[in-house]
């Protein structure tokens, strides 16, 4: 428990007053100091004071962070962002024990609303009829049966955590079976339960979903193998992920010609063998939010395939996002005032 929190919070956007009042009531022994930056900051505000930093106990930012002599008395740091990756090997991290907190769980609406929005438009064809329509053509299909719906269609989802989750519900809503695949054993009902943030009646809080779980890189590629026709990649960049689908997966994805959506970070993928895997018709096509180079350059040949839909890393993007932040540092806040754990508190060890 806290005797008093002094909390910083260093963002690009008004906090709005009802949520600075509400929380001062729920926590009465808070002091609140905002300091609005801006959204390309690279470097502290010359404003805070020294007295300031050293009373600091929370701090809210995205990816500005003090040293650990700046702040002696930090001992909780909440995100904006749901990865970690911009904190990782900080001193003050790494060499402290200041707990790291994601927004894991601001994402999961919007970007499962973009999954199955760039899925279902493969499968109906839309950026054909989108083409159609910008030449002024009505072009009838030449058969009733030019569409698979999602009925009975299977989806893999490569890392179970909020935006997994989410995806397995809308999933099974469609009517389609889910597979799960995990980095770590989920071997037991209670491994299989939530453990991050959540919006009310949404996600899959105890895991239920899926009807056959994988895990570990041992069964990566049997989880591969069990044709899936949607595969949905959602894991962290870590050591363990990066280049994680490569040549010898795209090849176990041949059987199904399974479509491939990655929300995840561009370098889980080797571009190089995601175009070979495309070139050879391996995969019926990819939507990628994420690419590796990132940007993607002008010019790159992954621009050029017809089977593919990139967007700028935005999948993420919602009117709702900072709202659903707040509420996990109020949450946190809390718990600490209450001498609980925090919730989406990174492994040190694991890098998310």
């Amino acid at each position: 428990m806290v005797s008093q929190e002094v909390l910083l919070i260093l963002m690009p956007w008004t906090l709005p007053a009802a949520w600075v009042s509400s929380l001062m009531k729920s926590i009465p022994n808070i002091r609140i100091e905002i300091h609005e930056i801006e959204r390309s900051a690279t470097e502290l505000p010359t404003d805070i004071s020294p007295e300031i930093w050293k009373d600091v106990t929370a701090l809210f930012t995205w990816r500005l962070f003090p040293t650990k002599e700046l702040a002696p008395n930090l001992q909780y740091v909440q995100l904006l962002s749901a990865g970690c990756n911009q904190a990782s090997g900080l001193p003050l991290f790494e060499e402290t024990e200041v707990a790291l907190c994601t927004a894991n769980g601001v994402h999961p609406p919007q970007i499962t609303e973009w999954v199955f929005m760039t899925f279902l438009a493969f499968q109906h064809h839309l950026p054909q009829y989108l083409d159609y329509q910008k030449a002024g053509k009505w072009m009838d299909p030449e058969s009733d049966e030019d569409t698979e719906d999602a009925v009975g269609l299977r989806v893999g989802i490569m890392g179970y955590g909020s935006i997994g989750r989410q995806c397995a519900r809308v999933a099974k809503a469609f009517g389609m079976d889910v597979y799960a695949f995990t980095m770590h054993p989920r071997a037991t009902p209670e491994s299989r339960k939530a453990d991050a943030f959540s919006e009310p009646g949404l996600g899959d809080a105890d895991g239920e979903f899926p009807s056959k779980w994988f895990w570990g890189k041992d069964q990566l590629n049997e989880f591969l193998s069990s044709d899936l026709d949607l595969l949905v990649i959602t894991v962290p960049l870590t050591r363990e992920t990066r280049g994680i689908i490569s040549r010898e997966q795209f090849a176990l994805l041949d059987k199904k010609k399974t479509y491939v959506s990655n929300i995840a970070r561009g370098a889980v993928i080797n571009t190089d063998d995601l175009m070979a895997a495309l070139d050879a018709g391996q995969i019926r096509g990819a939507a990628l939010d994420v690419t590796d180079p990132e940007p993607l350059p002008a010019g790159h040949p992954l621009w050029g395939y017809k089977n593919v839909i990139i967007t700028p890393h935005c999948s993420g993007n919602s009117t709702h996002y900072n709202e659903r932040a707040l509420k996990i540092l109020t949450c946190n806040l809390e718990r600490r005032a209450q001498g609980k754990g925090l919730i989406n508190q990174v492994d040190k060890a694991l890098g998310y």
